[in-house]
């Protein structure tokens, strides 16, 4: 099978999965991913049809939304259209080195393809689009948006990272404040400066209207 033909399967395959997904993690947020992690390698080089692919599958297995976290879709999928088994390994490996894990969780990425689609799953997480994302996914979860009495937390495993509750807003300060410096590449990094600051404006505003002060 080409890499074009790989491509199109693939994209289709992901797109039936998460077209009606409510989370913030439906079929728009992997598109942009995969455009983010192909824009970042046309400067910081890598196998772009392997990030490509990796970007794709990004969350196809995500504990957020996977109903089986004990079988694996992405090996399924790609097996299903002959990859050999020396690229399911490393697209899988990519995969794995993703997600953020908890404020206090390192999640270093070994390759340069898997820094790509970190940082560009990152920065999907950070701006205005993270700030709808955020919210979605809170609603989702059926979270509240704030209760000042519930102070963030900074998660130093991933078990009690995925089994926090806390209010929508707490997630800044849990995670997408802290994504602006856990980036990997220079264009990435350059990125993420507008969208960082567009959360902190956010944020001011928020409470500013929370106070009723505006």
């Amino acid at each position: 099978m080409s890499e074009t033909e790989a491509i199109r399967q693939t994209e289709g395959y992901v797109k039936n999965l998460f077209e009606n997904e409510g989370s913030g993690h439906d079929w728009w947020h992997i598109h942009r991913v995969r455009n983010l992690a192909l824009k970042i390698a046309k400067s910081e080089s890598g196998n772009h049809f392997i990030i490509e692919i990796a970007a794709l599958l990004h969350d196809v297995d995500d504990w957020k939304i996977s109903a089986d976290e004990n079988e694996s879709r992405t090996i399924a999928w790609l097996r299903n259209i002959k990859f050999p088994e020396a690229e399911i390994e490393k697209i899988v490996q990519i995969i794995d080195q993703v997600s953020f894990k908890g404020a206090g969780v390192a999640t270093n990425a070994t390759s340069i393809e898997a820094k790509i689609v970190q940082d560009a799953d990152r920065l999907d997480a950070i701006g205005a689009i993270g700030i709808a994302r955020t919210f979605a996914y809170g609603g989702n979860k059926g979270r509240p948006i704030y209760l000042p009495g519930i102070k963030p937390e900074i998660h130093n495993d991933f078990e009690s990272y995925k089994k926090g509750t806390a209010p929508t807003i707490n997630h800044f300060y849990e995670k997408l404040l802290l994504l602006k410096n856990r980036l990997n590449t220079p264009t990435a990094i350059e990125m993420a400066k507008k969208r960082h600051t567009f959360m902190e404006q956010f944020l001011e505003h928020f409470y500013m209207e929370w106070n009723n002060s505006i």
